[in-house]
């Protein structure tokens, strides 16, 4: 027994299956699954970013600072370069689809800038200084907040008609790129 998404998908060509947030979060709107996805992106980021940090100042084999002309890159410049990019690319795009995916992005790139808000705020390099301990105070306030804000808000769901317009938006999508091949 195949699921309407991809009978729908199957109709359209088969040539592009739905995204994957649809499966992944079903029922949610478009505009609040990029909230959603910015959420996650953040907290796995934040955390993986920590994690990695640590074995890297503990000295676990295989793992190393990046450095560009013997010049330590610390990730918040990653986490600009990326937020950068999200939002260039949010100017022009506007599908539910591209709106998820720069959700995600844009939720890893904040992270990797406030996980080092504490350099940043005194242009030293104080990550495993008593003064680090803002960037994890302010990542787990944003963490808390729009946690929070997302489960207190959570009875806001996407409607038939959103659903609906999602899934005419991916068939003609698909059509148009079956057209063009």
């Amino acid at each position: 027994m195949t699921s309407s998404a991809s009978r729908s998908a199957t109709r359209a060509g088969n040539s592009k299956k739905f995204s994957p947030w649809l499966r992944l979060l079903p029922g949610i709107s478009p505009k609040r699954r990029s909230y959603v996805l910015a959420w996650y992106g953040f907290t796995l980021t934040f955390v993986g970013m920590r994690l990695l940090t640590w074995l890297i100042h503990i000295d676990v084999g295989g793992f190393g600072d990046v450095s560009a002309g013997g010049v330590h890159l610390h990730h918040y410049v990653w986490g600009i370069l990326l937020l950068m990019a999200v939002g260039a690319t949010a100017l022009s795009e506007s599908s539910p689809r591209a709106r998820a995916w720069l959700g995600l992005a844009y939720g890893i790139g904040m992270a990797l800038v406030i996980d080092e808000a504490a350099l940043l705020i005194s242009l030293e390099d104080v990550y495993w200084d008593s003064e680090g301990g803002l960037s994890i105070a302010v990542a787990i306030t944003v963490i808390a907040v729009v946690g929070t804000v997302l489960a207190v808000t959570r009875g806001r769901r996407a409607s038939r008609a959103d659903e609906e317009a999602d899934r005419e938006r991916a068939e003609d999508a698909a059509r148009s790129r079956s057209g063009d091949a």
